[in-house]
């Protein structure tokens, strides 16, 4: 099976970021996106194509154009944030984004209307259904598809950097779970989701594919669900590891980190470098530990088994990519990586406003929603 991939002239972005809709007096979901869609409609000057439906109608996905640089799809987000609060706010909602609201009923949800998702659930019944999350999506172009296996590959040795920094799911149906990342581990249950294959090469990747056309598991490609995956049509690599994040300062960390990276690899590759790669159970594990322990972890380095405190290998990481982001236009928003570590990532954030509110997790929601609106608390 022949893939062909839109290869891009350089390493544009695109960013998507999952919202959810809040009632403002119960602080719960609401099923209220078709009418915050229609009423988008009559918004003047809204690119049109920003703001999407998502599985559940709770759920409004909002997503930049093509963008050359970090502070340009930052800049795209929040205007469209902003229409989109121009539409909730008269009605009484609130956008909130985290990996998981932390005490809605996955039951109460209400699925959107179509044969998508229809089959979708109808195949993964129960698990399916329980997929009350959000996220954080970052696509980045790669000049050549001989350079997205790779690229993607070698991208897996940063998984846990990534889901560490953006963990912000340890809430799920009123309990804390104990888990930094609950969202990394429920999503990984549908078929086809959670960390990808590692192949040699284009040609490895298409034969999977077409192995999964052949033997029914997949009928379009978007089905596919890996936490960072190529999109062939796009001509990107799709990071998808991320928690959803509540305020748009974080998304532009991620956002810059994961373009500095793909940058980096892509000069390395030019430069006759082959590119570091780590076995899959050492990146299995790191996934797991990321996701239970957050920026807490202790993650494993390279294929000889060496480990290090996930924000110390940041902290290294950051210094190595400056340069990289002085190219890009990006070094404000890489330093607020810096600034998720020292103030604490969402989960953290999270369980200390629970703490100092006698475990009312209502007063998360209120942050939340208000660190969306205004950007997270100093």
């Amino acid at each position: 099976m022949t893939i062909e991939f839109r290869s891009s002239e350089r390493a544009t972005l695109g960013v998507e970021w999952e919202l959810a809709l809040v009632d403002r007096s119960s602080r719960d979901l609401v099923n209220q996106a078709p009418g915050v869609l229609d009423a988008l409609a009559d918004v003047p000057g809204l690119r049109p194509n920003s703001v999407h439906r998502e599985l559940l109608l709770n759920t409004v996905e909002v997503v930049t154009g093509i963008c050359d640089t970090v502070p340009q799809a930052m800049a795209d987000l929040d205007g469209t944030v902003r229409a989109v609060h121009s539409v909730t706010d008269p009605l009484g909602l609130e956008l909130f984004c985290a990996g998981t609201h932390p005490f809605a009923r996955w039951a109460d949800q209400k699925v959107t209307p179509g044969e998508r998702y229809a089959r979708l659930i109808d195949r993964t019944q129960w698990w399916g259904r329980q997929m009350l999350i959000y996220g954080v999506h970052v696509h980045v172009g790669v000049r050549s598809v001989h350079k997205v296996m790779p690229m993607l590959d070698t991208l897996l040795n940063w998984f846990p950097h990534l889901q560490a920094l953006s963990a912000s799911s340890p809430f799920w149906d009123g309990e804390d779970t104990g888990y930094a990342s609950n969202r990394a581990m429920m999503f990984q249950q549908l078929p086809t989701a959670g960390l990808p294959f590692q192949f040699d090469d284009w040609a490895g990747y298409e034969r999977y594919v077409d192995d999964m056309f052949r033997t029914g598991v997949i009928d379009e490609l978007g089905e596919i669900r890996w936490d960072i995956r190529p999109s062939p049509r796009l001509g990107t690599i799709e990071v998808r590891v991320c928690d959803g994040v509540p305020s748009l300062e974080e998304v532009g960390a991620l956002t810059a980190l994961v373009h500095c990276l793909v940058e980096d690899l892509d000069r390395r590759l030019d430069d006759g470098e082959t590119l570091p790669t780590m076995p899959p159970w050492h990146v299995q594990e790191n996934k797991w530990r990321a996701a239970r322990y957050g920026l807490e972890a202790e993650v494993i380095l390279d294929a000889a088994g060496r480990e290090r405190l996930v924000t110390d290998d940041l902290t290294d990481l950051l210094e190595r990519l400056a340069p990289t982001a002085r190219r890009l236009g990006c070094e404000t928003e890489l330093a607020c990586v810096e600034d998720v570590m020292r103030r604490g990532a969402s989960y953290q954030r999270q369980r200390a406003v629970a703490a100092a509110h006698g475990g009312d997790l209502r007063a998360v929601v209120d942050r939340l929603c208000a660190e969306l609106r205004h950007g997270p608390c100093p």
